[in-house]
């Protein structure tokens, strides 16, 4: 397909070869957006959702960012998970947690990405209702773009200590793995790649509430803050605010590692603040 500016936003085939794959077109450029070519493969092809847009800043999400987190506004980033400056997680307020999920916004409040948890059985969703002893358990987050497509997969095995989040791609080919090093004083995270350490994220106080992000030389790379969300929902509800900030384009698998970083902390350390380990 010949691309020019008139060309309307959609799914078309890889202009780069890929076998029965489409690539999104935004209108005026090709994104990192791919998926299945369905209808080549002989099947019903699935309507596209359109990301959600908003009609300009969210005042709250900016103070967030610049006077909760202490983050400088920046320039435009690339619109998508990988390519902004500044990601902010935020977690859905609830009273009960049966299922975790987040929204994940620029640093003026578009949407960029979701986050759920996929693979529950109605068991744990009890056993979550009535004690804390899914802590234990498995968890497998599914980190989504803007447009609905899946764009890594969080799994974090059952443990009894320390926790090991393992971060593939949808079709299930391994990026590395984030492993927790200690328990007792500030907690630390070790970025793996095929056994090799290739950084790390460093709690900066024993409530493991700010993280450094560094590099295999100990190089600060990226840094993840927590936001205060409000009385009433630090008192009623189990919502949890971060603000992720990537100090420059990171190589792949780094960051890849670094964007899954912030819901790491949220699912490893949270859910261990209910009881042991």
């Amino acid at each position: 397909m010949t691309t020019h500016s008139n060309t309307p936003a959609g799914w078309y085939p890889d202009p780069h070869g890929a076998p029965q794959t489409l690539r999104y077109w935004d209108g005026a450029k090709w994104t990192e957006h791919t998926n299945a070519d369905q209808q080549a493969q002989g099947a019903k092809p699935q309507p596209q959702s359109v990301p959600q847009q908003q009609t300009g800043p969210d005042p709250r999400v900016q103070r967030q960012v610049q006077q909760q987190a202490g983050v400088a506004g920046g320039g435009p980033g690339g619109g998508s998970l990988f390519s902004e400056p500044v990601l902010v997680v935020n977690q859905k307020a609830k009273l009960i947690e049966l299922t975790n999920e987040y929204k994940v916004m620029d640093q003026n409040g578009n949407l960029i990405g979701t986050v759920t948890e996929i693979g529950q059985s109605a068991l744990k969703k009890a056993l979550r209702f009535v004690s804390s002893l899914d802590q234990f358990m498995t968890h497998r987050l599914e980190i989504r773009d803007a447009y609905g497509q899946p764009q890594l997969v969080l799994t974090r095995p059952a443990k009894i200590m320390k926790s090991r989040v393992i971060v593939s791609r949808p079709d299930g080919s391994p990026v590395g793995e984030i492993v927790q090093q200690n328990m007792i004083g500030k907690i630390n995270f070790g970025l793996m790649v095929n056994g090799q350490q290739i950084g790390a994220i460093k709690a900066e106080n024993w409530r493991a509430w700010n993280f450094a992000i560094v590099d295999h030389a100990d190089n600060e790379v990226a840094r993840i803050t927590k936001t205060w969300e409000g009385l009433a929902k630090t008192m009623f509800t189990t919502a949890d605010n971060y603000v992720l900030q990537i100090h420059y384009q990171l190589p792949e698998p780094l960051l890849s590692l670094v964007v899954a970083t912030a819901l790491t902390v949220d699912t490893a350390l949270k859910q261990d603040s209910r009881g042991l380990g």
